[in-house]
């Protein structure tokens, strides 16, 4: 897998090991945001009143390309339940979008504004290359993303397609 844009645009590599913030890619693929979201789980609640639903149970939420796994997620709809305004996720997150993925704690994904906002022990990784920290903020739209919080990178070459030197 080619390193794309995510290990090339990540600036803090050549001071060392440990930042305090990184700008990364995320979003080998373009997301749209007005695709319909699926939701899988093993059980489901909802509160039509308050504007919610609760599903549990190896949940996955898909939108497009992307794809959110954990145990449990809420969905907020917008006043009148006609739209979904965001979705939290807790408990262990794993969101994939293209050849990039995150894993946190908790996560939140705003569709007004295709925001992932997620936190606790983050890790995100294409290929062989991976940064971890506190947080990570993603817009899905346009691929941005920053890792904030006692950030460490490992960054590994694509050496795939190279041809080794003979030695004679």
């Amino acid at each position: 897998m080619r390193l794309s844009h995510f290990a090339y645009v990540i600036a803090f590599v050549a001071t060392g090991a440990f930042a305090q913030g990184a700008q990364v890619n995320f979003g080998g693929l373009e997301n749209d945001p007005n695709a319909p979201i699926e939701v899988t789980s093993n059980e489901l609640q909802v509160n039509q009143d308050e504007g919610w639903a609760i599903f549990t149970g190896e949940v996955i939420v898909g939108q497009g390309a992307m794809r959110l796994y954990a145990p449990w997620v809420k969905v907020f709809y917008t006043e009148g339940g006609g739209d979904i305004e965001r979705v939290e996720a807790k408990d262990g997150v794993t969101l994939i979008n293209g050849p990039e993925a995150a894993e946190g704690e908790t996560a939140v994904y705003t569709l007004s504004d295709s925001m992932v906002v997620m936190d606790g022990n983050v890790l995100v990784t294409q290929g062989g290359s991976a940064v971890s920290g506190d947080r990570l903020r993603a817009n899905m739209d346009t691929g941005e993303a920053r890792v904030e919080g006692r950030v460490r990178s490992l960054l590994t070459g694509d050496d795939e397609d190279e041809e080794t030197p003979s030695d004679g």
